[in-house]
């Protein structure tokens, strides 16, 4: 297999924002959100941009601190974008939703990085940060689900544990088809890429087990945490 993989051109690259901007075009004639829609591309396109300036020089880092300090950041934004559609009490969820990432992410990253992995060095940049981005980008779209469809059955007058069932099972139905779907009717970007890059389909296998399994139990256990303190709190709003 051939070990390289080729370069888009801006000018190809270009075409794939057809269907995004009919997408928007969609949004705009149903008399839906789609300045949202164009907010989300501009910046998710800005901000991979800017990244991808600054990630050859963070993977060429030895400093352990700055490797901390990007997961930091990471972790922290993930929870603030968690509660995006929540827009009561969001500063004070914000908390809860930390503790939840910190318990089942970052756990899950060091179980990832240093026992299924071992590295050397511990904080070896060009797989930490990939790999914590996975993590709490996955975990964090479980924990926005999982909030928004609590508080939509609270608001229902459900009681508050069918509530916290109700969440967690919509927040585990993107990964769970994920997991249904992966190797039948997908190729996950991870094992893809790895491919491309002349990587055994066999090893890239077991690279993809490993994703599959971490974004699962990174997300469960972060949307399971989340949604017990959300009763928690309920629970101590009521006595009050």
């Amino acid at each position: 297999m051939t070990n390289s993989i080729s370069i888009i051109p801006i000018s190809s690259l270009l075409l794939i924002l057809i269907p995004v901007a009919v997408v928007l075009w969609i949004q705009y004639k149903w008399s839906l959100n789609y300045k949202e829609g164009m907010y989300a591309v501009s910046r998710m396109l800005g901000q991979l941009l800017i990244v991808g300036y600054f990630l050859g020089t963070i993977f060429n880092s030895d400093k352990a601190w700055v490797i901390v300090l990007i997961l930091v950041i990471m972790v922290v934004a993930s929870s603030w974008i968690a509660l995006r559609t929540i827009t009561k009490q969001r500063k004070q969820l914000f908390i809860i939703v930390l503790i939840s990432l910190l318990v089942g992410s970052v756990t899950t990253l060091i179980l990832v990085t240093q026992a299924v992995l071992d590295f050397e060095p511990w904080y070896k940049p060009q797989y930490v940060i990939p790999l914590a981005g996975m993590i709490f980008a996955n975990s964090m779209n479980s924990i926005s689900l999982a909030a928004e469809r609590y508080f939509d059955e609270i608001g229902r007058d459900i009681p508050v544990v069918e509530a916290r069932n109700i969440a967690f099972r919509t927040a585990m139905i993107p990964i769970t088809n994920s997991l249904f779907a992966v190797g039948l009717v997908s190729l996950p970007g991870m094992m893809t890429g790895q491919i491309l890059s002349g990587v055994d389909p066999l090893i890239a296998v077991r690279y993809q087990i490993m994703v599959m399994a971490m974004i699962f139990g990174a997300g469960g256990i972060s949307s399971a945490v989340c949604l017990s303190l959300f009763v928690k709190k309920s629970r101590e709003s009521l006595t009050k």
